[in-house]
């Protein structure tokens, strides 16, 4: 696995008001089917509703009520509504990063799979329970260094 993140995903309650919370901050944001993307650098700050980040990842919420989540067999357990994603360039790296986190001690919490925006990703949760998505997105452009550019969506 490459030392690197593309993206980090918060889970938020109420995505417009994240969005003008971070547009106040002097953000230009883009939003695409109820979802944020910010350009950060080399990488992409995504606002998404957390309920819908917690299911795409195949993580336990628990914020409402529930035990705590699926993710991970140490830390604090429950869902922190963050994820982290490393893009890659292909659906064959998805499925060979996934596998050596799994050797590595990771839970998967959502085996690798095609996505519903065209993609393939996989989720899992490091021994603390942070989740991480590892994504093969085609609509974004990775450079040679693997900082992530994010594509016009032709909206703001």
């Amino acid at each position: 696995m490459e030392q690197r993140v593309s993206l980090i995903t918060l889970g938020v309650a109420h995505v417009t008001r994240a969005r003008t919370f971070y547009e106040g901050l002097g953000w230009r944001g883009q939003e695409v089917a109820g979802t944020v993307f910010f350009q950060a650098g080399g990488l992409a700050l995504v606002l998404w509703g957390r309920d819908e980040l917690a299911r795409d990842g195949g993580i336990d919420d628990g914020h409402e009520g529930g035990s705590g989540g699926s993710g991970g067999s140490g830390g604090s357990g429950g869902f922190g509504g963050v994820a982290l994603a490393q893009n890659v360039r292909s659906p064959e790296e998805v499925d060979a990063v996934v596998a050596a986190a799994e050797r590595a001690g990771a839970t998967v919490t959502r085996p690798p799979a095609t996505t519903f925006y065209g993609g393939y990703a996989g989720y899992f949760t490091d021994p603390d329970g942070h989740v991480w998505e590892i994504a093969h997105n085609p609509g974004f452009t990775l450079a040679e260094d693997g900082s992530l550019i994010l594509p016009d969506f032709g909206t703001s």
